[in-house]
């Protein structure tokens, strides 16, 4: 019974560390490929950016460039995409040294 002690205790650790987060992942990714919306921007799992059209249930059209619409598996997009806020003018605006405000450099 004491042989088993390490092998069992090796097991546990490796679904802890690698099974439990990837099933949380997987979940996670089902959750957000099943809640896309129209005009949602993603980014495919092959890296190509675009704005969703039209939606299936197991697919997506999604605009690429100007009249440029492809239908691809929902499956594939890997993310949505935020949007960044623009930066607010009262961050252009010039210091006492007439530098841009923001990070100095060394």
């Amino acid at each position: 019974m004491l042989r088993l002690l390490p092998l069992v205790g090796i097991a546990l650790l490796f679904w802890l560390f690698i099974i439990r987060p990837a099933s949380r992942r997987q979940k996670e990714l089902g959750r957000m490929q099943s809640s896309l919306s129209l005009g949602d921007e993603v980014v495919l799992t092959s890296g190509v950016y675009g704005s969703i059209t039209a939606l299936g249930d197991d697919h997506v059209q999604l605009q690429v460039a100007d009249g440029v619409d492809i239908k691809v598996a929902r499956g594939a997009v890997g993310t949505v995409v935020t949007k960044v806020d623009e930066p607010d003018e009262d961050l252009e605006t010039n210091d006492e040294s007439g530098s841009a405000a923001g990070p100095e450099e060394s």
